[in-house]
């Protein structure tokens, strides 16, 4: 079961953090953690952050949220690195423009074709990072955020089932705020939105399975390294 830290006004962080995997062993805490965007953060709630021990964030959201919506982190620089790589391509509407129509249940099969380099780049970035914590996240930390985390500890040999229950978890995270912050008959609409079936991580893992032979198997794919897949092996499973 992942745990949910304090950090005042997020609502949809939690820590990669003790997953079983098929080998017998868990993941490591404090290592990499998920979130939705830190722009929400108080002074208190960047510091408790820091008091985790996060040193590095990487952004998945457009450089438009990014600029538009910044967190402390971006305004006061200071001891975390801070890298913007765009899940979803350089726009909203660049990623418009080549999105494919599916269901939600195989969004993340699509983003696994369309977006290798994207992918590659947070991956690589990742595995480049110094060991303490690594936070990534995008605006609600449901779908960007959402697939590099079932990548993540896909290739750390997590069961299935924990992987699509992370992945689940955000719906109950988001749910009553949102729900909150729209008017009644905006409701049902807010509900598909927080929606995060177990399916698409099913979907996803079979894709991977499928068409790439596995998790490892997708990271040399798109152009991973040996040694930097073993970096991020080490970071989500070495103590």
């Amino acid at each position: 079961m992942t745990v949910k830290p304090t950090f005042p006004n997020l609502l949809n962080i939690r820590d990669l953090g003790g997953h079983p995997t098929r080998s017998g062993e868990t993941t490591r805490w404090k290592a990499l953690l998920r979130s939705d965007e830190l722009e929400r953060l108080t002074v208190e709630g960047a510091q408790a952050l820091l008091d985790y021990g996060v040193s590095t964030i990487i952004d998945l959201r457009w450089p438009i949220e990014a600029t538009s919506r910044p967190s402390l982190f971006q305004t006061t620089p200071g001891e975390v690195r801070y890298l913007n790589i765009s899940l979803l391509g350089e726009s909203e509407t660049a990623w418009q423009a080549i999105r494919p129509k599916v269901t939600k249940e195989m969004w993340s099969c699509v983003i696994l074709d369309y977006l290798q380099s994207e992918i590659y780049a947070v991956m690589r970035a990742i595995a480049e990072a110094p060991a303490s914590g690594i936070l990534f996240h995008c605006q609600s930390g449901k779908d960007r955020t959402g697939i590099i985390a079932a990548l993540l500890l896909a290739v750390a040999g997590v069961e299935p089932e924990a992987i699509a229950d992370d992945y689940a978890l955000t719906t109950d995270n988001l749910r009553e705020a949102y729900l909150a912050a729209a008017p009644p008959e905006e409701h049902a609409e807010v509900l598909e939105r927080v929606r995060c079936p177990p399916e698409q991580i099913h979907n996803m893992l079979a894709h991977l399975e499928d068409n790439y032979g596995g998790p490892l198997g997708y990271l040399q794919k798109i152009g991973l390294k040996e040694n930097e897949i073993t970096k991020i092996k080490q970071k989500l499973l070495s103590e």
